[in-house]
C-alpha cells in the first residue's frame, strides 16, 4: 500500500512511523497542500526540508521505500514555487513547443529537481488524449499533452527517458484513458461509456511495446463497453484481460487514489480492497488527503487479513504482486 501522511517530518510515536519500523508500507505520496483541512504545508515546506524528510523515510525502513509524488507541471505540481521550487510548464504547453531537444531539458529538469529531493517516483506523464477540450480534471487543466494518440505517445517517451537517467521512476495514466470524461473522479461517478474511443488506449500500448514502462495507473472511470459492473480500478475485466492479457503489461499496476469520490460514494472499504486487489493492482493508493485517518494503514491490512482468512484473496495473489514490487525495488537500491 501507498499511503499519504500528514507532517514536514517523522513523528516517532506515529502509526506512519511504526509502520515504517516493522516494514509494513510500501511507499508514500507527498502532497504540497492538505486538502482536507485546506492547509500548507503539508509535506514540502522547502528543498532542504524535502530532503531529509525523504532521507529519513528511507533510513526507517530496510526494504526501499516507493516516494511518490505528482510532478506534471503547470497546475499539477507539488514540488512548486510556494515550497521554493519551479513549477514547470503544463503537458499542453511543452506538447506546443514541438522542439524536442527543448522539451528533453525541461523534462531533463524535473528529473534531476525529483531525484536530487529523494523523491524516486514521479506519477506521471498523462497520457490521457485531449479528446474532451471541456473536461474538467484533464484537458482544462492543461494536463494532455494532445488529442493525437502519436503525438501523446512520442512525448511521454521524452518525458520517461529523462527519468530513466535519473533513477526515478514513471506511471503512465489514467488507464483506460480519462480524456474524454465530463466529470472528475474525484468528486463522483465518472462514466465514460458514451465517449471513449479504443484509440484512447493508443499510447498505452504503444510505450508498453517499447517496453520503457515502469507503472500503470488505473481510473476510477466506468466504461460499459469493457466491464458492464465495475470501474476500471476494481474490474478484472480492464486491469487483468485488456492491460495484463492483450496488452502485454508486465510492469507494476496502480491504483488511483482508492479514497476518490468515484469510489467511496459506491462501495464499502472492504468491496473496495477485495475487488482492487483481485482485479489485478499491485500497489493500491490511499492519498489520505480527501479525508484523514492516520491509521489507515492499520485499518486497510486488518481488512486484507479478514479478506485472507475468508478464502476471498489468496495468499498466492499477494504475493504475486509482492514479487514484482521487489522486482521493481532492486532498481532503487
Amino acid at each position: 500500500m501507498v499511503i499519504g501522511f500528514r507532517g514536514l517530518s517523522i513523528d516517532q510515536a506515529s502509526p506512519l512511523s511504526r509502520a515504517l519500523n516493522n516494514n509494513m508500507l510500501g511507499g508514500v505520496i507527498l502532497f504540497d497542500y492538505d486538502v482536507a483541512s485546506k492547509t500548507r504545508p503539508r509535506n514540502i515546506s522547502s528543498p532542504q526540508q524535502l530532503q531529509q524528510l525523504t532521507s529519513s523515510l528511507q533510513c526507517s525502513t530496510q526494504i526501499p521505500l516507493f516516494i511518490m509524488v505528482d510532478q506534471e507541471g503547470g497546475k499539477v505540481a507539488r514540488l512548486n514555487e510556494t515550497n521554493g521550487y519551479s513549477r514547470g510548464l503544463s503537458a499542453s504547453n511543452i506538447a506546443a513547443m514541438n522542439n524536442q531537444p527543448t522539451i528533453i531539458d525541461l523534462f531533463d529538469k524535473v528529473a534531476s529537481q525529483l531525484a536530487s529531493s529523494g523523491i524516486n517516483v514521479n506519477l506521471a506523464p498523462v497520457v490521457d488524449l485531449c479528446s474532451n477540450p471541456d473536461n474538467p480534471i484533464i484537458a482544462r487543466l492543461d494536463r494532455c499533452f494532445s488529442a493525437d494518440p502519436n503525438q501523446v505517445s512520442q512525448v511521454a517517451a521524452l518525458f520517461m527517458d529523462s527519468h530513466k537517467k535519473y533513477n526515478v521512476l514513471t506511471s503512465l495514466k489514467h488507464f483506460p484513458g480519462h480524456g474524454s470524461s465530463q466529470h472528475d473522479s474525484h468528486l463522483g461517478y465518472v462514466d465514460v461509456s458514451t465517449s471513449w474511443s479504443a484509440n484512447e488506449l493508443q499510447p498505452f500500448n504503444t510505450l508498453i511495446k517499447k517496453n520503457q514502462v515502469d507503472m500503470i495507473m488505473v481510473a476510477h472511470v466506468f466504461n460499459k463497453h469493457i466491464d458492464p459492473v465495475w470501474p476500471a480500478s476494481l474490474s478484472y475485466k480492464t486491469i487483468h484481460d485488456l492491460l495484463i492479457e492483450q496488452l502485454g503489461f508486465k510492469g507494476l499496476i496502480i491504483s488511483d487514489d482508492l479514497q476518490m469520490a468515484a469510489l467511496q460514494h459506491q462501495y464499502s472499504e472492504e468491496e473496495i480492497l477485495y475487488h482492487a486487489i483481485l482485479a489485478g493492482n499491485d500497489l493500491l493508493v490511499y492519498g489520505n488527503n480527501l479525508k484523514y485517518d492516520e491509521d489507515i494503514l492499520f485499518h486497510n491490512i486488518s481488512i486484507v487479513k479478514k479478506l485472507l482468512n475468508e478464502g476471498k484473496i489468496s495468499e498466492s495473489r499477494i504475493e504475486q504482486s509482492w514479487r514484482k514490487i521487489e522486482r521493481i525495488k532492486q532498481q532503487l537500491k
